[in-house]
């Protein structure tokens, strides 16, 4: 393929002209570049209404992309590594469900690991894909799943040779990286795909100090959040793909189409654009200093006693391939605190939000729009915290991820027939309904799985600490749905 030239932004410049040519709308959207927009568009300025435009010749159609959102796409793809690129405009979750909906039909088998955003329990309900799920190794002592070990997915392959793919989570919330190289080795050994979710991981390749991206360790197919890492907007995406035999992305546009909108922003899909250009000519400066940011926050705040931001040390340990170090994760629990209640805390008396809080840690996320003023402002308000409180050695409270155990498909138990419960009477039930908190999306039951004893104390401990919970019509989790069998 030739060298595309990543110093231009085609689709952005194509809506910069379009507002330059003074074009007189009488389409939709209703707001007229901004002339209906009241209140809102004097605090967001005109510009952004100018170029919330829709499908037209001169700027595309997300749906069938022929011009100036395939050149963008184009560039985005040769940038990743990868053989072509769809942009995505309802975020990650879209990627995931469209290539499980690529890779599987109904009845067929898919091997994901247990930690999966909820994203993927929506694939499989949408497919009728079976879920063949592989434990995540756990960290006891932190009270976290990591990665899945490339013995568990060998296991998993042999158990189920049918199996159409292997999902991996690449690297998952917290950091952790499964060795992706092998497990896509094996998996194609096998005539498996490998899909990979790397929402968390759209910095990657711009770093040789980080972990291999999904498409450099040879995965088939990635769903990247530009968003978290990447420099977009909030809801943009893409998704990556390598052509192949089995790849091919005629199809996989036909699939997106399922469920893409025909109205896709053009404010997103335009910020995708020019993070790409950012990206492609200053990313290894820009990632680079994120990382030497997130190395200095670690090395300062592992010298505040009764904190440990964990890293690279735990590279080796179980379903530890590789560590993203510019996932800053803090262990507070010897502060005689839950994660939780140090997200409040610095929130409400220091004015900091982090990223996630847990049962014993919480997160910052540190990109290339930080500046180390503001992370200076965190690492004072966590040694002025652990001042206050003091050491009290608080062991752990022995709720770490649970292991649950699939009944009912996903899909079979959606459609069933269900009655509502109370959550403490739940137990030995069959869930028809996730529950989760949110960050970071991870199911602590899905639908059609047993619910435990387990379950129902983890949601309970989730509940006190006020976080905050989602998946069930109940708003406040005090009932579930379970089948009606």
């Amino acid at each position: 393929m030739e060298k595309l030239n990543q110093n231009t932004a085609p689709l952005f410049e194509a809506l910069k002209k379009n507002v330059e040519d003074g074009v007189i709308p009488f389409h939709v959207p209703g707001h007229k570049k901004g002339k209906g927009a009241g209140e809102l568009v004097e605090y967001l300025g005109e510009k952004v209404f100018q170029i919330d435009l829709n499908g037209m010749e001169d700027l595309d159609n997300i749906c069938n992309p022929i011009s100036v959102i395939k050149q963008a796409e184009r560039l985005l793809a040769q940038l990743y590594g990868a053989d072509d690129s769809f942009f995505l405009v309802n975020g990650t979750t879209q990627g995931v469900q469209a290539m499980i909906l690529y890779a599987c039909g109904p009845g067929d088998e898919i091997i994901i690991p247990r930690n999966a955003h909820k994203s993927t329990i929506g694939a499989m309900i949408l497919s009728g894909a079976i879920p063949v799920y592989v434990q995540p190794e756990i960290n006891y002592d932190l009270g976290i799943a990591m990665g899945m070990s490339v013995d568990s997915v060998k296991e998993a392959i042999r158990n189920h040779p049918r199996a159409k793919a292997v999902f991996v989570i690449n690297p998952t919330y917290y950091g952790a990286v499964s060795n992706l190289k092998e497990i896509c080795r094996i998996a194609h050994e096998n005539n498996m795909l490998v899909l990979a979710d790397e929402a968390h991981g759209a910095h990657l390749p711009f770093c040789d100090e980080l972990p291999v991206s999904a498409m450099e360790a040879g995965a088939d197919m990635s769903a990247v959040s530009l968003h978290k890492t990447g420099g977009s907007m909030t809801q943009s995406s893409a998704l990556f793909i390598r052509e192949s035999d089995k790849v091919n992305s005629n199809r996989v546009k036909s699939v997106l189409n399922l469920t893409q909108t025909t109205s896709a922003s053009y404010v997103l899909m335009a910020s995708i654009d020019m993070a790409r250009k950012q990206l492609a000519l200053r990313g290894r400066e820009l990632v680079s200093n994120a990382l030497e940011l997130a190395r200095y926050a670690r090395q300062k705040i592992n010298e505040i006693e009764g904190l440990y931001a964990f890293g690279k040390e735990l590279v080796g340990s179980p379903g530890v391939y590789d560590f993203d170090e510019t996932k800053l994760s803090i262990y507070v629990r010897q502060l005689g605190m839950s994660g939780y209640e140090m997200e409040s805390v610095l929130r409400k008396e220091y004015n900091i939000q982090i990223e996630l809080s847990d049962f014993y840690n919480i997160m910052a996320i540190i990109t290339f729009g930080d500046r180390k003023e503001d992370v200076e402002r965190l690492i004072e308000a966590l040694k002025d915290i652990a001042r206050k409180r003091g050491v009290k050695s608080k062991p752990n409270c022995n709720l770490v991820p649970c292991k649950t155990e699939m009944i009912v498909r996903p899909r079979d138990a959606f459609y069933s027939p269900k009655r509502s419960v109370k959550l403490e009477e739940a137990v030995g039930e069959i869930s028809g309904e996730m529950i989760m908190a949110y960050p970071p999306g991870i199911p602590v039951i899905c639908p059609g799985e047993r619910i435990t004893h387990e379950v129902v104390e983890y949601v309970q401990a989730l509940k006190e600490e006020e976080t905050q919970l989602q998946g069930t019509e109940d708003p406040f989790i005090n009932y579930i749905k379970v089948l009606d069998m």
